[in-house]
C-alpha cells in the first residue's frame, strides 16, 4: 500500500480535541481538509502525524504544543486604553479583532478582560500552550 510522503497531497478527516477532550475542530460534517505534506500549510505535529499513513487508515495523533501552536508567549498580551478602540467595536471577553502592528501588518488577537478603562488583548493563537489529540482518517493520497 502506498504511504503519504512528503510533496504528497491528501484528503484527511480529522477531529481535534483538547486534553480535557472538547472538541475544538472537525471535518466530520464537511468535506476533508485537503493540503500538501511539507508545504508548512498546517501545523508540524499534524503533518507528522499523517506521514506514513496509508488510505483508510485511522489513527490517534497526540500532538505536543510545541509542534502545534507553541508555548503561550506573555510578551503578546498587551493592555489597551479604551480610548484607542474605535466607538463602533463593543468589546467583550472572547471578541477577536484584528489591530494593526508598529510595522503595519494585521495582527489577530482576542479579548481576554475588558474594564471601564482598558481592554486586555492576547495576540497569541488561541491553541498556544494547548497539547492536542488528532482522530485522523487518510481519504485519500493525490
Amino acid at each position: 500500500m502506498t504511504q503519504a510522503k512528503n510533496g504528497d497531497t491528501v484528503k484527511i478527516h480529522y477531529t481535534g480535541k483538547l486534553q480535557d477532550g472538547t472538541v475544538f475542530d472537525s471535518s466530520s460534517d464537511r468535506e476533508p481538509l485537503k493540503f500538501s505534506i511539507g508545504s508548512g500549510q498546517v501545523i508540524p505535529g499534524f503533518e507528522e502525524a499523517v506521514t506514513g499513513m496509508t488510505v483508510g487508515e485511522k489513527k490517534t495523533a497526540l500532538i505536543p504544543c510545541d509542534k502545534a501552536y507553541g508555548e503561550r508567549n506573555p510578551s503578546m498580551v498587551m493592555i489597551v486604553d479604551r480610548k484607542h478602540v474605535p466607538a463602533d467595536i463593543d468589546p467583550d471577553v472572547g471578541l477577536r479583532l484584528q489591530v494593526g502592528s508598529p510595522s503595519g501588518e494585521l495582527i489577530a488577537v482576542t479579548v481576554i478582560e475588558v474594564s471601564d478603562k482598558n481592554i486586555t488583548l492576547d495576540a497569541n493563537p488561541p491553541l498556544a500552550g494547548e497539547d492536542l489529540t488528532f482522530e485522523l482518517e487518510l481519504v485519500e493520497i493525490a
